[in-house]
């Protein structure tokens, strides 16, 4: 056998090992970083104002009722982040929070499992709303229409980023507006006045 017929292999090895090393290095050093940039410190695209993100462990959640109770604390946060994005909303608006469990700044820290703020029951009800029409009825559209193969409805499919969602009016006369048109129905603009006589 070549020396060069083993070149490819081994130089494919050293570039997964240095790959693997780099990874689990930015991983350690990520844990030494301090916590998350809350929404509040966001720019308005929602980009960090301050380096990346670092990464977090959460405990694993309790108390699931319509969640699949398998999910981890990872999953469970990213799912909630998608909830409250939604609804432009923070995690206090469904959780309460708990006055004997203080964080290092003297605030309170909130208890995930309580049940005591109705908007987190609200919650637990529109969750298994979005997850039957998904379910049964968006699953029966894509059968008929292939174009539908990832459509499913979410939480922002109503919110749009609004803690209620907003209501839909519809325009008076020939439908939609055109994007970036007048109205549909609104008068046509005003003749531009003539330019000055010189």
């Amino acid at each position: 056998m070549k020396l060069t017929s083993l070149l490819p292999p081994a130089a494919a090895v050293v570039l997964m090992t240095a790959a693997v090393l780099a990874s689990t290095s930015g991983v350690q050093a990520t844990q030494d970083q301090p916590p998350a940039t809350p929404p509040a410190a966001r720019n308005p695209t929602g980009a960090a104002m301050q380096g990346p993100r670092p990464m977090r462990s959460y405990p694993a959640p309790t108390n699931l009722q319509v969640l699949p109770k398998d999910l981890t604390g990872q999953q469970v946060h990213e799912i909630m982040e998608s909830f409250a994005g939604s609804l432009g909303v923070h995690c206090d608006f469904c959780h309460a929070a708990d006055p004997n469990n203080l964080m290092p700044n003297g605030r309170p820290r909130l208890n995930f499992a309580d049940d005591s703020k109705d908007d987190k029951k609200v919650a637990r009800i529109m969750i298994s709303m979005t997850q039957q029409i998904n379910a049964d009825y968006i699953s029966k559209t894509k059968v008929l229409d292939p174009d539908a193969m990832d459509m499913k409805v979410t939480c922002g499919t109503c919110h749009r980023g609004h803690e209620m969602p907003e209501e839909f009016v519809i325009p008076k006369e020939g439908g939609p507006p055109a994007p970036g048109g007048p109205p549909a129905g609104a008068p046509p603009p005003a003749a531009a006045p003539p330019p000055p006589a010189n």
